[in-house]
């Protein structure tokens, strides 16, 4: 029994008595049930094979279409090499030889010149091998005779480069008809130091309407 002066008048098992309160009511608790479910992932992807992908051969994927038209044609573009190379197909607007026409360029003697520039004005676009064909030519001729002309201008000046200009002359001749040779038989011709400018008349000179 607690005297008159204490200071602590609870009951001595009062402490007790509140532990085991609390104890009750945690252990008696229930949490609300949310009618929203955590999704569950599986433990491991499934597998897929070499097997089980598709691969698409050329003629499925050109039956594709993009955004509602044709497949564009960079898509399934040829080599850059089967560019190059001719075929004895006949083209339609001129009813030659494809091999013929992307040898006439290279001719020398301004021959291939006047022909690269009349492909160009008279071969539709779609023909993309003739034309580059016929504007490489082109360039090749133009650059020859830009070089020509300075060499012509210094020989005012020295005998040295009259000697030059003709060396030039005979080197880019035999050059020129081998590359016509390869143009007929079907190997590839590529001038590597006039492709800016055999873009740049491709793309300028377009066919003529008719």
């Amino acid at each position: 029994m607690p005297k008159k002066f204490d200071t602590n008048p609870l009951d001595p098992d009062f402490p007790e008595k509140a532990k085991a309160a609390a104890t009750a009511d945690v252990g008696g608790y229930t949490s609300p049930q949310s009618p929203y479910k955590t999704a569950e992932f599986p433990t491991a992807p499934p597998s897929v094979t070499e097997d089980e992908t598709r691969r698409f051969d050329e003629a499925e994927f050109n039956a594709y279409s993009f955004h509602g038209g044709p497949a564009p044609v960079a898509a399934y573009a040829a080599p850059a090499a089967e560019m190059n190379r001719a075929s004895s197909r006949k083209e339609e607007r001129t009813g030659l030889p494809e091999k013929w026409l992307i040898g006439l360029p290279y001719l020398p003697f301004k021959i291939g010149l006047i022909a690269g520039l009349i492909l160009l004005l008279i071969i539709p676009k779609e023909e993309s091998k003739v034309r580059f064909h016929a504007a490489q030519g082109l360039a090749a001729h133009v650059g020859i005779l830009i070089v020509i002309t300075i060499l012509g201008i210094v020989g005012n000046a020295t005998d040295l480069a009259d000697l030059g200009s003709i060396i030039f002359t005979i080197v880019t001749t035999i050059m020129l008809i081998i590359f016509a040779i390869k143009a007929w038989t079907g190997k590839p011709v590529h001038i590597e130091s006039v492709d800016d400018l055999t873009n740049w008349l491709e793309e300028k000179i377009g066919p003529l309407k008719t």
